[in-house]
């Protein structure tokens, strides 16, 4: 933590790149305010009490990071000291962060509690108002798709790499055609996949809300479940990936730190790791130009440093244009939880990402996250637009398929 605050020269240009600094203008509700606010508590100087409601309006975007010239690591500060002042101070969660943190990582329970959302849905203003936001995220449906199955699944051309996927938990329930999409153009193109069975959740929300120790658990199993030697652990969540490569800070100073650094440097977003392998089967073309708009996932964007691989793989589909989207790499505010923890900043930040999108005039929206999915198709559904919102992975799936057009007719992101 020292290193990035002492780092920080406070020159303002995060200020520009920070959502929560273009909603509510505060010196204290940008990167270099909270910078000073976290330096004062750890100096004793100010109450930790003082600062929390800026530290928790903070999405974590890691915006800023991209935009400092000075290189702060603004990510090994946030989520250290969420999870230091937690410890120190012994914070409380609120009701429905504990409510979050006991079931989204875990699948079963969290399509459970989906389906008990939609039955509750009506009787919502009964219910405290901390938990109104969650229901307002329920899905009308669920994707009738299974979860892909653990097991080895075997390249469907000459092998050119040896993958493991990471299956994550809220993507198994609300959208698992993503994992299958996956599955289907890494094998087509030489791919071989494995999926561990005794992984668990990458620990990203546990993480990012200042619960180490639960992220830590969370990482020890990951770590076990893919130990054996593949050329990448591969995930489809932009959130996912950003905390499988922190499990180096997560586990520092432990017995496996070093065992984490190896898993750290070998994960790759699935987008990133096609790129770099190179697309060997030729895609079909669909019917009619289709315009496309891709927004960058805060964590694929910011945090992983990757902006290029999913418009070049995008590119590559025959017939497919891609427009630009104003202010494409600016936060769409799901961030994990944050559009239930902060419902009425992650609710301006969607309907802005939504006007930037129609204005684009697309035919669909690309992403890599599952929460930038789940927030941009609510924000869109409130504008009355039922545009398709679909994960890269998936576009190329269905252009594999021949399946492009009639996705964009269908109006859905399910056929």
């Amino acid at each position: 933590m020292a290193t990035a605050v002492q780092t920080c020269v406070h020159c303002g240009f995060c200020l520009p790149t920070c959502p929560t600094y273009q909603v509510l203008a505060e010196e204290a509700d940008s990167p270099r305010g909270r910078i000073v606010l976290m330096k004062q508590v750890l100096e004793g100087t100010l109450d930790h009490h003082d600062i929390q409601a800026h530290l928790d309006r903070c999405l974590g975007c890691m915006a800023c990071e991209t935009a400092c010239p000075s290189g702060v690591p603004y990510s090994h500060l946030l989520s250290p000291y969420r999870d230091w002042s937690r410890s120190r101070f012994r914070t409380r969660s609120t009701f429905a962060r504990t409510l979050l943190l006991r079931v989204l990582p875990y699948p079963n329970r969290f399509r459970w509690a989906v389906r008990l959302g939609k039955l509750t849905r009506w009787a919502s203003m009964l219910l405290p108002k901390s938990l109104r936001p969650m229901l307002d995220l329920v899905p009308e449906k669920l994707p009738a798709q299974a979860p892909l199955e653990p097991g080895i699944y075997p390249a469907k051309s000459v092998q050119r790499a040896r993958v493991a996927l990471l299956s994550g938990c809220a993507q198994q329930v609300l959208d698992p055609g993503i994992h299958t999409s996956a599955l289907n153009v890494m094998t087509c193109n030489g791919v071989e996949v494995t999926v561990p069975a005794q992984q668990v959740c990458c620990g990203a929300l546990a993480w990012h809300t200042g619960h180490g120790d639960q992220a830590a658990r969370f990482a020890r199993k990951n770590l076990a479940a893919f130990a054996e030697p593949f050329d990448a652990i591969v995930s489809t969540a932009a959130g996912c990936g950003s905390a499988l490569h922190e499990y180096p800070i997560l586990l520092r100073g432990t017995d496996a730190e070093e065992d984490a650094k190896r898993f750290a440097s070998i994960s790759l977003d699935v987008l990133t790791f096609l790129n770099r392998l190179g697309l060997s089967e030729p895609i079909r073309a669909p019917a009619k130009p289709i315009k496309i708009a891709y927004h960058d996932a805060c964590h694929l964007a910011h945090a992983q440093k990757e902006t290029k691989a999913p418009r070049n793989l995008l590119r590559q589909i025959p017939n497919v244009q891609l427009v630009p989207l104003q202010d494409a790499d600016l936060c769409c505010g799901s961030a994990g939880s944050y559009n239930i923890d902060q419902p009425e900043i992650a609710r301006e930040l969607g309907q802005r990402k939504a006007n930037n999108i129609l204005r684009s005039n697309c035919d669909l929206v690309a992403l890599a996250n599952i929460g930038c999915q789940v927030q941009i198709v609510q924000a869109l559904a409130k504008q009355r637009s039922s545009m398709p919102v679909l994960h890269v992975i998936r576009i190329l799936d269905l252009a594999y398929q021949g399946k492009l057009d009639e996705i964009v007719n269908s109006r859905t992101g399910f056929i």
